[in-house]
C-alpha cells in the first residue's frame, strides 16, 4: 500500500506537469480545496472539521499565487488523514485504509508543490544544471 500511494502521488504530479502555468497552479489550488472539504460529511471531529476546512480553504486561496501555500494545504490534509485513520473514520467509508493511503500520497504532492510545482521538463533542466 505504501508503494502504491507514493506512485499515485508521483502520477498526480507527472500528469499535472503537462498543464501549462499558471493554469497548473490554479488547478492545484482548486484540487487541494476540494480535498480539504472531503471529510466534512464524516463529522468524526465535529466542528473542528469546519475549522480545518476553513484553514485549507485559506491556504488554497493563497495558493492561487503561491505554490508554497498549496504545499502547506496538502500537509494540513495529511494531518487530518492521519487523525481520521487513527479514529477509524476513513475518507472512503468502504475502504478502511483510504485515509492512510491519502496520508502517504499527500506529502509526495506537497513536496512537488514546495519545489514550485514544476513540469517534468523544468525539473529535468534544473536538476541537470
Amino acid at each position: 500500500m505504501v508503494v502504491s500511494a507514493i506512485l499515485i502521488g508521483i502520477a498526480y504530479c507527472v500528469l499535472n506537469s503537462f498543464i501549462a502555468e499558471p493554469h497548473r497552479r490554479r488547478l492545484n489550488a482548486v484540487m487541494v480545496a476540494g480535498a480539504g472539504a472531503a471529510y466534512l460529511s464524516s463529522g468524526a471531529f465535529g466542528p473542528w472539521e469546519l475549522a480545518f476546512t476553513a484553514a485549507v480553504t485559506y491556504c488554497a486561496d493563497r495558493g492561487l499565487k503561491s505554490w508554497a501555500f498549496i504545499g502547506v494545504a496538502w500537509l494540513l490534509h495529511t494531518t487530518l488523514d492521519v487523525l481520521h485513520h487513527l479514529k477509524g473514520a476513513p475518507i472512503l467509508p468502504f475502504a478502511h485504509t483510504s485515509s492512510l493511503g491519502c496520508a502517504i500520497c499527500d506529502p509526495v504532492i506537497a513536496i512537488w508543490c514546495f519545489s514550485g510545482g514544476r513540469s517534468a521538463k523544468e525539473f529535468r533542466v534544473k536538476s541537470a544544471v
